[in-house]
């Protein structure tokens, strides 16, 4: 909690996503608009959100749909650009690939962000196949490149997914804890822009003790003041764009709004 808490000095944390539109190899890439199209793009909202009186961003590659569990060379290099271009210097920002987590903790190692998200523990059936991530070969990774002051937020109740084994979230959260070292829990709903439950929320802060739990997806401005009395803290995207749509520009409107309800 105490790094935690020196990243994150206000009482809720909130973090917004700077979403990269589809990267080079992926389906949806458009060639016309290219990398510098792309790093154009997330300047603009990047511009806005640092605008706004969010605590961190966080840059992720959110176009790249149909997800892997294994990022591509020229992945892990775009990302990398357009995080060296545009990172922000008068805040903290995280890095999220999805859904490689050493793909995200290389990026956010060579290029100083205080935090990555990634699925981290656990088994599932998934979008993406049979999903078996490696915490202790993380954890191992990130003493290899010295990155300790990255703080590592682990998803329990990844999106588009759904475990495989019969423990409860307080297990799983608490687990996390112990036995994987999390620097914060996540809770996700089923999908992006989804909102957990919020009974999940509070089992798993009463069971990671010790460690900040925050809403990974589905923090809206209709329901950000209730996820915050149990929360410590929210990561927003869906709700900052255009029509709530998650691969559209984020909105100044949407942005204020959101920061009134959260009450900054």
């Amino acid at each position: 909690m105490r790094k935690f808490s020196e990243l994150f000095p206000r009482d809720k944390a909130l973090i917004a996503m700077a979403h990269l539109p589809p990267l080079p190899g992926t389906p949806l890439y458009d060639p016309a608009v290219g990398m510098d199209g792309i790093v154009d793009s997330v300047r603009r909202d990047l511009q806005i959100l640092q605008d706004a009186d969010f605590d961190a961003v966080m840059f992720c590659n959110e176009g790249d749909r149909p997800y892997t569990l294994r990022a591509g060379y020229e992945g892990v290099a775009a990302l990398t650009r357009v995080i060296a271009e545009l990172a922000p210097r008068d805040r903290p920002f995280g890095v999220d690939f999805l859904w490689d987590a050493e793909a995200a903790l290389s990026v956010a190692a060579v290029t100083g962000a205080g935090f990555v998200r990634e699925v981290m523990t656990g088994v599932y059936e998934s979008d993406m196949g049979l999903w078996a991530p490696d915490a202790g070969r993380l954890l191992r990774r990130r003493r290899q490149l010295g990155a300790e002051d990255v703080l590592l937020f682990m998803n329990v109740t990844p999106e588009f997914a759904s475990p495989i084994g019969r423990r409860s979230i307080g297990e799983v959260a608490r687990s996390a804890v112990v036995s994987s070292l999390a620097d914060a829990i996540l809770v996700s709903g089923p999908m992006a822009g989804s909102e957990p439950d919020l009974g999940a929320v509070r089992t798993a802060k009463e069971a990671a003790v010790g460690v900040p739990v925050l809403v990974n997806t589905g923090a809206k401005a209709s329901n950000v003041a209730g996820f915050l009395e149990v929360a410590d803290g929210v990561i927003v995207g869906s709700d900052l764009k255009e029509d709530g749509d998650t691969w559209a520009p984020v909105s100044p409107e949407r942005v204020e709004a959101f920061l009134k309800a959260a009450g900054r």
